[in-house]
């Protein structure tokens, strides 16, 4: 029989990782997980920052635990991936959303700054896939993952921002999930990508300040900038029933400013 949309998109009995999930994106995306059904294992770097992100999530009523880790470090991420499989079970959802930025002119751009954004932002993201595809979903012949990229990694941007080890690495994340979608199709895994425009958070709080809420939105056909809700949709339709038949795909969540900049 059918089922109903309600049906598709209910993650009752599901277990999801997110990576990053301490604040901003990732909190957003766990919030939708949790309200959707799921379990939540939260990790970042920071306990502190856990901590209070998994009691706004038990005060919502969702089951949130976290496990402080580095994801820019490959024996913290697999440190992540079996303490979380120990005391949750396999995993069924995974949300890689860890992420740094650095800003520098391209000529003058510190190696060292260079390899911390790409350790982070991509070699994370295929680890961490690695041992959780391994160790559950391959096995199982079911998994969802969703990579966090964002229009940054669509093209360059204005001159004045100068981070092009942040682009390249988003860039990378898009054609990374293509690649694991077609190579793990076969075993029940969908991969997909989001690409958030501009939304307001700890990394972007420098350039509001600078440019301004009222400038930053006027770039965007829909005249604002992502919001607490903004990321929910996509996140519950990638992570359910609801997108089975979706995968490999990048959706750009920006209010428009990917298709008036040539992303």
């Amino acid at each position: 029989m059918t089922r109903t949309v309600q049906q598709l998109l209910d993650l009752t009995g599901k277990t999801a990782l997110v990576t990053g999930g301490s604040r901003g994106l990732g909190l957003q995306m766990a919030h939708a997980l949790g309200e959707g059904g799921a379990r939540l294992m939260l990790s970042s770097r920071k306990a502190d920052d856990l901590e209070q992100a998994c009691a706004q999530l038990q005060a919502a009523g969702i089951d949130a635990r976290w496990i402080a880790a580095d994801c820019a470090d490959e024996a913290d991420i697999r440190r992540l991936a079996g303490e979380t499989l120990e005391r949750m079970g396999p995993v069924d959802i995974l949300v890689n959303n860890a992420g740094a930025a650095w800003g520098a002119p391209a000529q003058d751009y510190p190696v060292s700054a260079w390899d911390k954004v790409m350790n982070l932002n991509i070699r994370g993201y295929f680890i961490l896939c690695q041992e959780i595809g391994k160790r559950c979903m391959i096995e199982r012949r079911s998994g969802r993952i969703i990579n966090v990229a964002s229009i940054a990694g669509l093209g360059g941007n204005p001159p004045e921002m100068q981070t092009i080890a942040y682009n390249t690495s988003k860039g990378a994340v898009i054609n990374f999930t293509r690649a694991l979608a077609a190579e793990w199709g076969r075993y029940g895994i969908n991969v997909n990508a989001v690409c958030p425009g501009f939304f307001p958070s700890k990394m972007t709080a420098g350039t509001l300040r600078e440019q301004g809420v009222d400038e930053m939105a006027s770039h965007a056909p829909l005249l604002r900038l992502g919001d607490d809700e903004d990321l929910k949709g996509i996140t519950l339709l990638y992570a359910s029933d609801a997108g089975k038949h979706i995968t490999g795909q990048w959706l750009a969540v920006d209010g428009g400013v990917s298709i008036v900049t040539g992303g």
